[in-house]
């Protein structure tokens, strides 16, 4: 990772020092514009995710508060007709003498909308007085209910049950309701003595779920309610959390105090805000996913975003315009000094802006002629020198051709071989023929490789039954331009280096091709083959070979590099015992086109 930031710190710093004044006044002023306006941004961006993050918070916290007062109040309404009852009616009377049953039915009746029943049993469980129905069902004791149980043995406090269906009472209309109880332990007179009883106050359940459902906590949020033991009183989805289809972090709610908490649940980030109801020991869940969070989020950066693009663009085109009043001068005469490399000599010097700038086009222009004059000694002495080095390299590929093939024909002419001998002087005639070419060191592909096929026709017949060969290009790419005498040396090298120990087993294959913008000529042999270090050695001038073959390869690649550049030339590929390629890059160019291209110069 360090050495990929050194590299594109470089890279960066290499542009740099080669960029434009103008290049350069824009870039610095954007930079340093870009990176105070990102500084800000991120600074804002961080700023808005707080100050919502904080919102969102105390907009929980203020939500699960009405939750908290509502049910306080509804509560407390219970309470209160549970203490109306108790320290205005039941401690008033003497229950062996007096009858309650009036007082009770007045008390439901005032409270009906948020009471279901209300009761009071002895403690054998016996109905003393009921409202709106007093008929216990035969079969239930209520000594055995939750609520009854609760009272008798705390008998100080209220108790308030989960929600349950009550259905103590025969009711002939089975209407059992799903009811919050709340219970206490009282003390009733019989005959002036006090004995134990309880008091149950049955508050319908729905005024509990109106009071949680009606709080919005946004698309995904929502509130429930639950003892101090985590079990469930109020949950919107409370009938699928009891058939196992979702689940609830209830427990674990039971045990945070009272505030905003952080929470992962089933893979979920969830803002979890509680409140503990007072005197009951419920516990009011806030749940809200973070992802609602995260929208907002998103939706703050994009606005940032397009806030930091429209700024950063109208930046740049200011600083443009600024850079570009500042450098024309200086790019006027950068563009006079440019035309001048490009071998435009008739070029209008331009001499205006600042003082310094003129003075420098004024000592350009009187440089001028000098440099013309320079230039046009350099490049005839270039030219010079290209044609000499070219036609030093040409003397030394062709006379060792002769020779070899001279001696060939005479080693013919000796053994009595005179139909080989005509056939061997028949297919000189045609190579040197090519070989002239009207001295143009340029030819086609097509009549390249009829020199090279006159070549290996020569020495075919000199190594008779050793080897064969073949040359493969596709009639599409013949006309294509190429070297003279690129192929015939490497002929030479691939029979005298691979086939001179092969009987009847060799086979050299010549094959063009093209790829991509790019000529490739195979010279395939399956000769001997070399070590990696004497095909290093080849191009070189470490090579030593008593035979010339590093001087054949090491012209022929100076050639094609003279002519093409030094992205073309010769590769050698090659494994002991397995064969040799020798493969020639050149440029994809067409014969006529590069003649053309020659007329023009």
């Amino acid at each position: 990772m360090k050495r990929i930031l050194n590299f594109l710190l470089e890279k960066i710093r290499d542009r740099y020092d080669h960029a434009s004044i103008r290049y350069i006044i824009s870039f610095s002023f954007t930079v340093v514009a870009v990176v105070g306006m990102l500084i800000v941004g991120v600074s804002f961006y961080l700023k808005s995710i707080h100050t919502t993050e904080t919102m969102v918070l105390e907009n929980n916290k203020a939500m699960i508060e009405q939750v908290n007062l509502n049910l306080d109040s509804y509560l407390r309404n219970m309470m209160k007709v549970s203490d109306g009852i108790y320290y205005n009616v039941i401690k008033r009377k003497d229950l062996a003498t007096e009858n309650i049953d009036k007082e009770m039915d007045l008390l439901y009746e005032t409270n009906k909308s948020s009471l279901v029943s209300i009761c009071l049993f002895s403690e054998y469980g016996e109905v003393i007085a009921a409202s709106p129905i007093a008929q216990l069902k035969s079969s239930i004791d209520p000594r055995n209910s939750e609520w009854f149980i609760s009272a008798v043995d705390r008998r100080e406090n209220l108790h308030f049950s989960t929600p349950h269906v009550q259905n103590l009472f025969v009711d002939n209309n089975y209407k059992y309701r799903w009811v919050v109880s709340l219970s206490r332990s009282v003390e009733l007179t019989y005959d002036g003595k006090i004995v134990p009883g309880v008091l149950l106050v049955d508050m319908n359940f729905s005024g509990i779920e109106q009071i949680c459902k009606n709080i919005d906590m946004g698309k995904s949020g929502y509130v429930y309610l639950i003892d101090g033991n985590g079990e469930i009183i109020y949950h919107p989805r409370q009938q699928l959390i009891y058939s196992n289809l979702i689940q609830e972090n209830t427990k674990e709610s039971a045990t945070y105090e009272d505030g905003n908490h952080i929470e992962e649940f089933l893979g979920e980030k969830r803002i979890i805000t509680v409140k503990t109801v007072g005197y009951t020991g419920w516990k009011i869940v806030g749940v809200k996913p973070m992802n609602e969070l995260s929208k907002n989020y998103i939706q703050v950066g994009i606005f940032a975003i397009f806030i930091l693009i429209a700024v950063i663009f109208i930046l740049v085109a200011v600083n443009i315009f600024v850079s570009t009043r500042i450098t024309s001068p200086i790019r006027s005469l950068e563009k006079s000094v440019n035309d001048l490399e490009n071998g435009i000599m008739d070029v209008d010097i331009s001499i205006k802006g600042s003082p310094e700038i003129k003075h420098l086009g004024k000592a350009i222009k009187s440089m001028v002629k000098n440099m013309r004059k320079l230039m046009d000694d350099i490049v005839v002495e270039q030219e010079a020198k290209r044609k000499s080095e070219l036609n030093a390299l040409q003397a030394q590929i062709n006379p060792h051709f002769l020779y070899n093939t001279l001696d060939s024909i005479i080693w013919m002419i000796e053994n009595e071989k005179y139909d080989g001998a005509v056939v061997m002087v028949t297919a000189l005639a045609r190579l040197f023929r090519i070989s002239l070419s009207k001295g143009k060191n340029i030819i086609s592909l097509r009549d390249e490789l009829e020199h090279a096929k006159n070549y290996l026709t020569i020495q075919n017949i000199r190594y008779k039954n050793r080897f064969d060969y073949y040359i493969e290009a596709d009639e599409s790419i013949l006309d294509l331009a190429c070297i003279k005498l690129v192929i015939q040396p490497l002929i030479e090298n691939a029979i005298y280096h691979g086939m001179e120990f092969m009987y009847g087993d060799g086979e050299i294959v010549v094959k063009a091709y093209t790829k991509n913008k790019t000529l490739y000529i195979d010279i395939i042999d399956n000769g001997l083959g070399m070590t990696e270090e004497a095909v290093n050695k080849l191009l070189t001038n470490e090579s030593n070979s008593k035979k010339g073959s590093g001087i054949g390869l090491r012209n022929v690649n100076e050639r094609i590099k003279l002519y093409f550049g030094i992205d073309y030339g010769l590769d050698i590929y090659s494994e002991p015992d397995e064969g040799t390629t020798i493969r020639i890059r050149m440029p994809k160019i067409t014969y006529s086109e590069y003649l053309l291209k020659e007329e023009n110069r």
